[in-house]
């Protein structure tokens, strides 16, 4: 189970293997102990549908290891989306096969990580990609080994890859707990 946040409002290190039921019922929907009146459960419980929807995409195409985190993982009552990553292989990425196959199951072909594809928000100040205007969810490949940067740096100006940030509270950089979606779990 995923335990209540720290006294920094983060979950504590360590991955926390769950089904998408177990997730909706745990602290990340429902709240913890400190849980504020404001707290948006239901807001929360759309975000891990939606979650669920690319989960499955991306276990139909073959990619088996899904996390995810951000400010959905942080004690924050309303979280503005999910981030995530996912371990897949270079080959179809490079190829871009990947992304057709997502897209082929998708219904908004949402399935991109290039730049140019990014839109602007009213009221955020970075341009997003197709699959949050879609489901306010970000999940970005990672294939290990290739040493690829994802952007975000540790305190020492070194650039991370997704699954040492995503480890990490972007605001502090304290280290803090991730979801691992358990492979083929129940909904």
């Amino acid at each position: 189970m995923i335990p209540d946040f720290d006294a920094d409002g983060l979950l504590p290190p360590g991955d926390y293997e769950v089904s998408f039921a177990e997730l909706h019922r745990s602290v990340l929907v429902e709240g913890g102990a400190g849980t504020q009146a404001t707290w948006d459960a239901s807001w929360r419980a759309k975000l891990v549908s939606n979650l669920e929807i690319l989960t499955r995409q991306l276990w139909a195409v073959g990619v088996k290891e899904v996390y995810a985190d951000g400010s959905f993982a942080e004690d924050k009552d309303h979280p503005n989306d999910v981030d995530g990553y996912f371990v897949c292989d270079p080959q179809p990425l490079i190829t871009g096969e990947l992304s057709r196959r997502l897209n082929l199951l998708d219904p908004s072909k949402i399935w991109t990580w290039d730049p140019a594809s990014r839109k602007p928000y009213r009221g955020y100040p970075k341009k997003q990609l197709p699959m949050w205007h879609q489901y306010r969810v970000e999940l970005y490949p990672h294939v290990p080994g290739l040493g690829i940067g994802c952007g975000i740096f540790d305190k020492y100006g070194n650039e991370l890859e997704f699954p040492s940030a995503f480890r990490q509270c972007r605001r502090n950089g304290k280290p803090r707990g991730i979801v691992k979606i358990k492979y083929g779990g129940e909904s």
